[in-house]
């Protein structure tokens, strides 16, 4: 795939798709309405893109202008997307889970002069900060009936809703038709296309300027990357749209290659989608990824018996398949025999769950767990781990899906430049590029940098930040910590996350807590130890497994004690930390830990929208619960 014959900017994809791909009556976009699955054609969709733009500009919105939206994912963020996009405008998503605080610092960095809103709540959390945002002169609901939701404070901003919209922009579209055309072709490559806030584990958000060149190119060199998508395939889309992950490697990629686009109802209501939509492709997260593997594994064992052993035989025999497979050697007749019989008992009723089409998944936003990726392999059940940040567009790297490597990110994309760097000496070890790649190249370990087409343009109105993040050639600091392997990228952690012990050993948290996640007693782990003696944790129990276990009810875990102190709890998780402490060195095993009663919370400002968790806030708001875990003894819990 040459990338320089390809549509450059974002509203020229569409145009492409209309032009060469499919006729505009094909379906588009799909999402439920009441109990129905509805389909919106290329040719629908475009009359209400056109109908918006027409307004927009009606209402004097010019090539630069930040427009907002802070909306759940589905059609309507792509009408307004779109619409902003082929006049030039800049988007500027903002998360609906942001505090108001956060949401009003976004809307005056970025000056953004409307805002699409999603639903009621969104709504009223717009109202209490608009008269903060001086630049912000329309605030559009995207629901029904939303004067009722309209707050007795006048505004200085403009309130009318996305229907109305559409139909002023419908009547007003002969007259703006051209200059549409006109602002669509004047649109550059190197145009900011939208402005992408970081989650800001740490400091104040930073807004990534992400070019129409920077996208575009990200979507042909991953597809070059990936060969196997074709205009057929329908995208399960459930991640938000407000972060650049689900942005280019499910909208972006599905307005390159005409595939469809389906909208899940809810988190909650995945999985009956999945089934309901039978996608072919659909991006995740490992968490994701985690719950079904454990799910998985509790229906299929836990009736015990001939059952159980059934599913784990089925198991052993997926993973010797998928062995022989990856060393390139023929399974043979006995082989393929018992891996058919294993499908057919086992696996085939797992693949039914998400629709029975999957070609593949795409793991990203987190480094996923190798045994994880080994299961879903076992299984038969492809997943593609990738690479990349906001400030990468995001992706610069991902499994190919004929040379999988698990536990690693992928090989490097191609048209761009990946290094290691020392953390200390800053020394480049290595510069690897898709063309350099060789299957059994191995690097040190130290910070991942690159540069090319990916690396964004800076960070909005922050030139300090956007110098030490990108330095004098051209290089961009993920801050990540990682090595080559086999050829792929294969992250060990953050550089921010590093802990290091009184002793001055170094501990990169995520390895550690992936191994302890292999525990189906535990859900989540939060290491502690930089300048201390010894490695203590908080513990997120799995809540299912308690509750299987102990019998526990829903109220048990509504208490306002933060941290669960039952001595038999505490025995059992403690069970599985000594177990698995046995596959890491001595320096980086838990010694000491207290457990969690609810998970770590957006609401509560624990953990970004990314799901993240914020380290400074965390050690911040414990700090006497982190104290006492050194003031005991640290056998006491092991």
């Amino acid at each position: 795939m040459n990338l320089a014959n390809n549509p450059a900017t974002v509203p020229a994809l569409i145009q492409n798709i209309v032009k060469n791909i499919h006729p505009e009556d094909q379906p588009f976009l799909s999402h439920k309405v009441k109990n129905e699955w509805i389909d919106i054609t290329y040719k629908q969709a475009l009359e209400k893109i056109n109908a918006l733009s027409a307004w927009m500009l009606h209402i004097g919105i010019k090539k630069g202008d930040h427009l907002a939206l802070m909306i759940e994912n589905g059609p309507d963020y792509i009408y307004y997307d779109q619409a902003l996009q082929q006049i030039g405008a800049v988007n500027t998503s903002i998360y609906p889970t942001l505090s108001e605080a956060d949401v009003e610092y976004i809307l005056n960095d970025s000056q953004s002069r409307i805002i699409l809103v999603g639903n009621p709540f969104l709504f009223r959390k717009i109202q209490k900060v608009a008269n903060n945002c001086p630049a912000l002169i329309r605030i559009i609901p995207a629901f029904d009936e939303f004067e009722k939701h309209i707050s007795v404070q006048a505004l200085n901003a403009g309130i009318i809703g996305f229907k109305q919209v559409i139909a002023e922009g419908t009547s007003l579209l002969s007259q703006y038709q051209g200059d549409i055309n006109i602002a669509r072709e004047a649109i550059l490559p190197t145009d900011i296309s939208c402005l992408i806030y970081t989650s800001g584990t740490t400091g104040t958000p930073k807004g990534a300027m992400l070019t129409h060149q920077n996208l575009t190119s990200n979507v042909w060199a991953s597809l070059e990357q990936i060969t196997v998508v074709e205009k057929t395939d329908v995208f399960l889309s459930f991640l938000p749209l407000s972060h650049v992950f689900e942005r280019t490697a499910t909208y972006h990629i599905c307005l390159a290659m005409g595939c469809k686009i389906a909208f899940a109802q809810s988190l909650e209501l995945l999985a009956k989608n999945m089934g309901e939509v039978r996608p072919t492709i659909m991006n995740c997260v490992p968490r994701l990824l985690e719950r079904i593997q454990d799910r998985a594994m509790k229906t299929g064992t836990e009736a015990g018996g001939f059952k159980a052993k059934i599913f784990l035989w089925a198991l052993s025999i997926g993973r010797k398949y998928r062995y022989a497979l990856e060393a390139g050697k023929s399974p043979g007749l006995i082989l393929n025999t018992q891996n058919k019989l294993a499908d057919k008992l086992v696996f085939s009723k797992i693949k039914e769950k998400t629709g029975g089409r999957l070609k593949f998944m795409i793991s990203g936003g987190g480094a996923l767990p190798k045994n994880v990726g080994e299961f879903f392999g076992d299984l038969g059940i492809k997943v593609l781990e990738g690479y990349g940040l906001t400030e990468t567009s995001p992706v610069m790297s991902v499994n190919e899906q004929d040379r999988q490597v698990y536990g690693t990110a992928g090989r490097v994309i191609p048209g761009i430049e990946v290094a290691i760097q020392n953390i200390d000496t800053k020394q480049i070890y290595t510069i690897q590029t898709h063309k350099s790649f060789k299957p059994d190249f191995e690097s040190e370990e130290g910070e991942i940098i690159v540069r090319g087409h990916c690396v964004m343009k800076g960070y909005w109105n922050k030139p300090e930040d956007t110098a030490a993040a990108i330095d004098k050639d051209g290089w961009f600091h993920t801050g990540d910590i990682g090595r080559f392997f086999k050829g792929n990228i294969q992250i060990t952690d953050r550089l921010k996350n590093m802990l290091v012990n009184a002793y001055g050993k170094n501990v990169y948290p995520t390895p550690v807590e992936n191994t302890y996640l292999k525990s189906p007693r535990i859900e989540g782990v939060f290491l502690i130890g930089d300048r201390r003696e010894y490695i203590t944790a908080i513990i997120i129990p799995s809540k299912d497994a308690l509750q299987t276990k102990f019998g526990l009810p829903e109220s048990f875990f509504e208490q306002e004690e933060t941290f669960i102190d039952d001595t038999e709890i505490v025995k059992w998780i403690a069970e599985d930390i000594r177990k698995y402490s046995n596959e890491l060195a001595k320096f980086e095993r838990i010694k000491n830990f207290k457990v969690k009663r609810k998970p770590f919370s957006m609401d509560d400002g624990e953990i970004t929208p990314t799901m993240k968790t914020k380290r400074r806030v965390i050690e911040k708001k414990y700090a006497e619960a982190i104290e006492d875990l050194y003031a005991a003894e640290a056998d006491d819990a092991l």
